[in-house]
């Protein structure tokens, strides 16, 4: 039977969401989540593939504005809830809604997309690249200690409702958006996403804590967390799970990350989602005590080449000639010069000599600053032409702080 893909409809929406549920283990959504996606669900953009009455492939995407090196907030797709029932594989659905969705992203003006995958190696052949990595830890706060920069001690703290402080924390947060590339500004009702608490997902740990970080009467950095009590014969052994930890300057950030590794009958601070360059690396008397690991966060991918690398600045000066590889969106294929620096950027089409050969994935990597175009070429995946042109753009290309996704979509 021929498949259909059209424009998700509200009243099918119920239907569309056990079709993801299921495909993502089949288990069902705690009622308050479930809720809040269906809120933050843009019909629109989003769609589904049905065969007859049976829905078979979902797909959707949220209109984000996306921090890119040099401050700029940049209209992004955010491409999430992507499926394929496990019945209707190896018929290209999963290809047909990606075409779809970047057609769409391109008719929309949106120079970007991003995504989160939950399972990497898939988005590569639609051109998405690793733009962003994330650090989880576990402090074992027994034997680790802190060494806090000056000016700590004035820092008060405060324990408060974290529904009754969203306010003052999505402010914090709003704050830190420009200042980091990746960050995502949250439009209305997305301040609802870190509340979302439910009991039957806490595994054994408290209700969500939040802790306020005070100057002067006024807020300037919050903590999202939960303990876990265990004991064991010898006495406490339960820990801190951080979800959210933000803070307008270093002596903020270090008064939180003191106070979650000194919480009574805990010896471990539990944390996930983290910037690479987290300051809590610095503060730490052992870093090999706290067990930090990578993985991959925001997948990145440059819809219109020429649009996005002139949406960035350059953290030196560049002029570099660029033979991009797209098969998937050929409208990006060819040669583009790119010329920039920290006061912005000009891309244009161009019939000078190449300088570097990359495909559109490794742009997508590259693109907030967080991979080397250098170490993509130590692996084969991008080639220099010109002598020099590989340092030049991979040095202007960088970010002085590491690009974060601070939450999941």
């Amino acid at each position: 039977m021929t498949t259909e893909l059209r424009v998700l409809d509200p009243t099918e929406w119920d239907r569309w969401f056990e079709v993801l549920e299921l495909a993502f283990g089949g288990v069902p959504e705690a009622p308050e989540e479930r809720t809040l996606w269906r809120d933050l669900t843009e019909f629109d953009r989003f769609m589904g593939v049905w065969d007859g009455d049976l829905c078979v492939g979902t797909a959707g995407a949220f209109s984000f504005r996306l921090t890119v090196p040099g401050g700029a907030s940049v209209p992004a797709g955010g491409v999430t809830m992507v499926s394929v029932a496990g019945t209707h594989r190896r018929r290209g659905i999963l290809t047909s809604m990606m075409r779809r969705q970047l057609d769409d992203l391109r008719a929309a003006g949106e120079s970007l997309a991003v995504l989160t995958a939950s399972e990497p190696e898939i988005y590569g052949r639609f051109g998405y690249g690793v733009g962003a990595y994330a650090a989880r830890a576990t402090i074992d706060t027994t034997r680790v200690r802190l060494s806090v920069p000056e000016g700590t001690d004035g820092v008060t703290l405060r324990l408060a409702d974290p529904k009754e402080s969203s306010a003052v924390c999505e402010a914090v947060y709003a704050k830190l958006v420009p200042g980091r590339p990746g960050m995502i500004a949250r439009l209305p009702e997305w301040e609802r996403l870190p509340l979302i608490d439910p009991p039957d997902q806490r595994e054994g740990s408290s209700p969500r804590l939040c802790v306020l970080a005070e100057r002067a009467g006024e807020v300037v950095g919050f903590a999202h967390y939960a303990i876990k009590p265990d004991w064991s014969f010898t006495g406490s052994e339960g820990s801190v799970a951080v979800h959210q930890l933000m803070g307008l300057d270093a002596v903020a950030e270090a008064a939180l990350w003191r106070f979650l590794c000194s919480v009574d009958l805990t010896k471990e601070v539990r944390l996930n989602g983290r910037p690479v360059d987290d300051a809590w690396q610095h503060l730490v008397s052992d870093v090999r005590r706290c067990a930090p690991t990578l993985r991959d966060s925001l997948h990145v991918r440059l819809v219109e080449v020429g649009a996005a690398l002139e949406a960035r600045t350059y953290q030196a000066p560049v002029d570099v000639v660029f033979e991009v590889e797209d098969a998937f969106c050929p409208w990006n294929e060819g040669r583009w010069r790119l010329t920039g620096d920290s006061k912005g950027a000009v891309c244009v089409r161009t019939s000078d000599p190449v300088d570097l050969e990359l495909s559109v994935r490794e742009l997508g990597a590259a693109y907030l600053g967080g991979t080397s175009l250098v170490s993509l070429a130590s692996a084969g995946r991008v080639r220099e032409l010109r002598e020099g042109a590989l340092v030049e753009a991979s040095v202007g290309f960088g970010s002085p702080v590491a690009p974060w996704l601070p939450h999941g979509f």
